[in-house]
């Protein structure tokens, strides 16, 4: 019985290594980096969904806290898993940098799903739409805004949000 070689491989390497010129799966063509386990690089859209995911998960934080007229501070768990979950999608090696970037993003989430529930709630007040409040609400007035609309179980959840943040990114 004979078997056919397709045209482009060709009939003279050795069983197990590529012909001259093609790379084995377990070789690199040259010129290029090696990757350990096979996982992806970071591209400039694994830095836009790590973006997404921040201003995303905000706006629906303060959505929710607006139409149930509470801070609802148990979703910054929830964001900070999200968050973890899109870094891993987005190709992130696992390690101290990814760690550090999803308790930062996590970080971002909280600030600006509080400034977003801030402003509604106080543009409520004066009758502005959210996004004009938002855009007159100085840092100061935030902060004091922030203190009075946070119970210590709101704060107690924020900083389980920090440690799910650190655990999930790892």
């Amino acid at each position: 019985m004979t078997v056919a070689v397709p045209p482009d491989h060709h009939a003279t390497a050795p069983r197990g290594q590529a012909p001259q010129g093609e790379a084995s799966q377990g070789q690199t063509p040259q010129g290029a980096e090696p990757r350990a386990g096979g996982e992806r690089r970071m591209t400039p859209l694994s830095w836009l969904l790590l973006v997404l995911g921040i201003f995303g998960f905000a706006a629906f934080w303060v959505l929710l806290s607006l139409a149930w007229d509470r801070q609802c501070s148990w979703m910054a768990v929830l964001g900070a898993l999200d968050i973890a979950w899109m870094m891993r999608l987005g190709g992130w090696r696992p390690g101290p940098r990814r760690l550090a970037f999803g308790v930062l993003a996590t970080v971002a989430i909280v600030l600006f799903a509080n400034w977003g529930i801030a402003a509604g709630q106080y543009g409520a007040v004066m009758g502005l739409d959210p996004l004009d409040s938002a855009s007159k609400l100085g840092p100061n007035f935030f902060l004091i805004l922030f203190q009075l609309a946070n119970t210590g179980m709101d704060l107690i959840w924020l900083g389980l949000a920090l440690i799910v943040a650190a655990v999930a990114s790892r």
